[in-house]
């Protein structure tokens, strides 16, 4: 396991690749809340280079049928984490990631506001790689280290903050030893 640290908002050892999908966070806002996402292009296919295509903003709708919905989407996440554990980095943690959508948490709205966005390449009924574990266990250890207010009962699936709407990281996601390893 990598000793991940963060300078500058930015994961060390890591791939960086600037997404275009950002913005200010709203001034004098605590970066307080960790939102665990999955993702797939297309569902249920790994390794290809369509999940990087969407957060940078040249996916090719076309390369695939079910990419038609995503024309003109502007999505992205702080963090990919890849089946074989490789994490990618799109959006310095400082920074608005745009992964949560219409959201709430506690009753305060906007999540994308003041949370920092995790991806794991998957499926909301896939179980996850031990190698994706590991590497999301690094990456929140140092996001919890640099963002004190992140704690383990500020760490949510993108379910827990947009109930009805979405349902990732889904039932294969194994919270209990996740929560334990932090």
């Amino acid at each position: 396991m990598k000793n991940l640290s963060i300078a500058n908002h930015i994961l060390s050892d890591v791939h960086y690749q600037a997404s275009p999908h950002f913005n200010t966070r709203p001034t004098n806002t605590e970066i307080n809340l960790l939102v665990i996402h999955c993702i797939s292009l297309p569902a249920g296919r790994y390794g290809l280079p369509y999940i990087d295509d969407l957060f940078l903003g040249c996916l090719d709708c076309q390369a695939d049928p079910s990419f038609a919905d995503l024309k003109d989407v502007k999505v992205s996440s702080h963090i990919l984490i890849r089946r074989d554990g490789e994490i990618i980095q799109y959006v310095p943690f400082n920074e608005r990631a745009w992964h949560a959508g219409v959201s709430s948490f506690a009753g305060v709205d906007g999540c994308n506001d003041y949370s920092i966005g995790i991806e794991l390449e998957g499926t909301d009924d896939s179980e996850f790689e031990s190698a994706q574990y590991q590497s999301l266990i690094e990456v929140t250890r140092a996001i919890m280290q640099s963002y004190p207010k992140i704690t383990l009962d500020k760490i949510v699936g993108h379910s827990d903050i947009a109930p009805g709407r979405k349902t990732d990281p889904g039932t294969g996601f194994d919270w209990s030893y996740y929560k334990s390893e932090l």
